[in-house]
């Protein structure tokens, strides 16, 4: 029995956090109250707790995870600044007269936000806050509108500059560099942030693509479904009024990223700066707004950072306890090697994503499985973007996807349940066939950070 304390503690995590309780206090909290019973029966070494100064100091000084409060403070400016709502009157001027033009609309503007918060909950309360009501007015199905917007709010997962991979890039390094160690590489190679950025593009654009794909033959089949708008035409200077400001802000931000010229950490100080420069254009930063921003990005920075050291506290007598060898001999022990092993990790992910936030799983689940994986063989950058798109549908499955939680609670009472889940059905299964490409086709998301590596 002793053996398996370390999957216990794991189990009571999963449900106190099932339960409510914040996830910092859950992580912190278990695993001491797991230590202090570990030590009081002489099955827990108290050296392993004398590491976490360390771990903490660590990730002070860790330079990539300034991106983070940097790039949520510019999807809080952004948010806050009205650019999004602009940009879907101007998308949707711009494709309105098009059947399923709307909809179209609703993925790019998504796409744009996604890239710009990176959060789900964000984007997906924004965009049914903006585009659902316009949808449901214009004649949309209601499945079909918020099926779009659920699946077009999760793309933060996977289109970068998002904050889920830089925390994602940020472990899958540290992860990378110790199964090299593991395997007596002490000239280690690296894998950086930008890395999955660049890996991420070709992926997440697919998506977009199939999104708009599959709302031209739906729109096509049953034109009643989404019919076009019928007002008057935006002419070209106020469609690009709308669309240039934030797109050239992504594409400064992803530019400087590819071209070498800026690391992921001063490209999100750009992006931050380009935010700010261009509320302040649009007159939509005066005083008390810009306090509202900066108590928002303060609260969700603090909350992340509170994780990150609370998983700290969770890895380290995860590991006391032996549960990373546990996992290791599990691992080696399954049918099918590395392609067994990689198929259960990304099956229990599925799983958890219903249940945890991917701040959670990426800080507590990702350090256990992620060096055995790449000691295995894995490519961390293909692993790096199984897992955000395998979280993404994940977050957008019924019953307990957290997108259409987030998207209930914004809808009118009009939308049933039952219709949320029905639209969203058609964008699972495309991001399952991209998850399918993915795997059997490694270079989308290898090819071109190889390419550009110099």
């Amino acid at each position: 029995m002793a053996d398996y304390i370390a999957l216990y503690m794991f189990a009571v995590v999963c449900l106190l956090l099932m339960l409510g309780y914040p996830v910092a206090f859950t992580l912190a909290g278990t695993a001491l109250a797991f230590a202090t019973g570990g030590m009081l029966t002489g099955t827990f070494d108290p050296g392993f707790l004398a590491a976490l100064p360390g771990r903490i100091f660590g990730t002070i000084g860790n330079t990539t995870l300034i991106a983070v409060p940097l790039f949520i403070l510019m999807g809080v400016i952004l948010e806050k600044s009205r650019v999004a709502e602009e940009l879907l009157g101007s998308m949707a001027k711009a494709f309105g007269q098009l059947r399923g033009g709307l909809g179209i609309s609703v993925v790019v503007v998504g796409m744009f936000l996604a890239a710009s918060t990176g959060i789900v909950g964000a984007t997906v309360v924004t965009m049914g806050l903006l585009s659902l009501p316009s949808m449901l007015s214009a004649g949309y199905k209601p499945s079909l509108a918020a099926g779009t917007i659920c699946a077009t709010g999760t793309l933060g997962q996977i289109i970068p500059p998002s904050i889920a991979l830089v925390l994602l890039g940020d472990i899958l390094s540290n992860a990378y560099q110790q199964a090299q160690l593991n395997m007596n590489v002490f000239n280690p190679r690296t894998v950086s942030v930008g890395d999955l950025f660049i890996g991420a593009l070709l992926p997440g654009l697919a998506l977009v693509a199939l999104y708009i794909f599959y709302l031209l033959v739906y729109a096509r089949l049953r034109p009643g479904a989404a019919p076009p708008d019928n007002s008057e035409r935006a002419s070209v200077r106020e469609i690009l009024g709308g669309l240039l400001p934030p797109l050239t802000l992504i594409l400064l931000v992803l530019g400087s990223i590819l071209a070498g010229a800026a690391t992921p950490t001063e490209a999100a100080g750009i992006g931050a700066v380009g935010a700010l420069l261009l509320a302040m254009a649009k007159r939509q930063m005066h005083a008390r707004r810009l306090a509202q921003v900066l108590v928002q990005t303060m609260e969700v920075t603090c909350m992340v950072f509170m994780i990150l050291i609370g998983a700290a506290v969770f890895s380290l007598v995860f590991r006391g306890f032996g549960g990373e060898e546990l996992i290791h001999h599990f691992f080696l022990d399954l049918p099918g090697g590395t392609v067994g092993a990689t198929l259960v990790v990304m099956a229990v992910i599925f799983a958890l994503g219903f249940i945890l936030d991917f701040i959670e799983i990426t800080f507590v689940v990702v350090p256990i499985v992620g060096p055995i994986l790449l000691g295995m063989g894995v490519d961390p950058i293909w692993l790096g973007i199984m897992i955000a798109i395998n979280l993404q549908t994940s977050f957008l499955t019924p019953p307990f996807g957290f997108a259409l939680f987030y998207l209930r609670g914004v809808a009118p009472q009009t939308l049933s349940t039952g219709a949320i889940y029905r639209g969203v059905i058609p964008f699972i299964i495309i991001q399952l066939i991209v998850m399918g490409v993915l795997w059997y086709w490694p270079a989308l998301a290898t090819w071109l950070p190889h390419l550009l590596k110099p």
